[in-house]
């Protein structure tokens, strides 16, 4: 009898580990990778969490008018620039070096949906294929967490193109400015003004679960470059990388506000962010629309030293 208790105790046991280990959240980054360099440490931060299953990184364009007028963005020449192309390689790089070229790395659009005078005409792309194809094979019970990083052409075109997978994603996306004491928006960021059309178009829909982090909220999260350099180990390919980012890309910046990595920050450790339900632009259709309202900076940027050792 005794060792029938301890079979059955542990039959238990294997059926209660199992679904919990089956059940991790599957999570979708798309990130306009070649702009800045916080992309960068957000990708890798979400790709070592434990707790939730990276099941696509895609590239987004981070195409605006400033290409066409002046001879250099950030650190790049913009003549023959191919945004996405440059989001591409980096995905690519960071997936290579930390040995996960197993997780799909599609190519997103390489441009807004619509046209410069609005629009909902989708841009369709290898990654939005994935996203629908990916969402479409989701159990009844199971939904897809789209983080975006960049202009929301991606996931806006995937929704467009078949709106029935709308209740089966929850989009987290970074952009915007919200001034909570005012309660007012500005849409005078560079994410949305990659890609109006498509901000706008997710805010049209009233039954779309869509959690945006406003610049003000994002912004005390901020690293500074020698610690950076000092916490960074060269001899790690994947912390060169980082570190490498920064030097090659902004080395004249003492501080960088990591925009990306507090979007991704906050989602992955509730416990440290906080949101509310705000109402959304008069313009927009929906009537509210959720926000990150509040980050623990000093908790979020010691979870993520913490992680990148491990």
């Amino acid at each position: 009898m005794p060792n029938k208790s301890i079979y059955l105790f542990f039959l238990f046991v294997v059926f209660q580990i199992i679904p919990a280990l089956a059940q991790k959240q599957k999570v979708w980054l798309d990130s306009d990778t070649g702009n800045e360099m916080d992309d960068l440490y957000a990708i890798v931060r979400l790709l070592k969490e434990p707790s939730v299953e990276v099941v696509g990184l895609s590239s987004a364009h981070f195409n605006n008018p400033d290409l066409l007028v002046f001879e250099k963005w950030n650190a790049y020449d913009t003549q023959g620039l191919n945004t996405l192309e440059d989001s591409q390689r980096l995905n690519e790089l960071i997936l290579n070096t930390m040995g996960l070229t197993h997780i799909p790395q599609p190519r997103g659009g390489d441009r807004q949906i619509g046209r410069a005078w609005g629009g909902t005409e989708p841009r369709n792309s290898p990654a939005v294929e994935a996203i629908i194809s990916l969402v479409k094979s989701l159990p009844e019970d199971e939904k897809l967490d789209v983080l975006t990083l960049g202009a929301l052409s991606n996931i806006a075109s995937a929704i467009i193109i078949a709106p029935e997978i709308k209740s089966k994603i929850r989009v987290y996306a970074l952009g915007a400015r919200y001034n909570q004491t005012n309660r007012a928006w500005s849409k005078n960021e560079f994410n949305i003004r990659n890609d109006l059309n498509a901000f706008d178009y997710l805010l049209d829909q009233t039954d779309l679960d869509f959690t945006v982090m406003p610049l003000e909220t994002a912004f005390p999260l901020q690293f500074e470059r020698e610690e950076t350099y000092e916490k960074t180990n060269d001899n790690v390919p994947i912390e060169k990388i980082l570190a490498d980012r920064w030097r090659e890309q902004n080395p004249q910046d003492k501080t960088r506000v990591m925009w990306d990595l507090a979007l991704v920050q906050a989602y992955l450790l509730p416990q440290y962010s906080e949101t509310l339900l705000v109402n959304s632009p008069p313009e927009n259709k929906s009537f509210t629309v959720r926000i990150f309202s509040k980050i623990d900076r000093d908790a979020l940027m010691e979870d993520f030293w913490r992680v990148l050792k491990q």
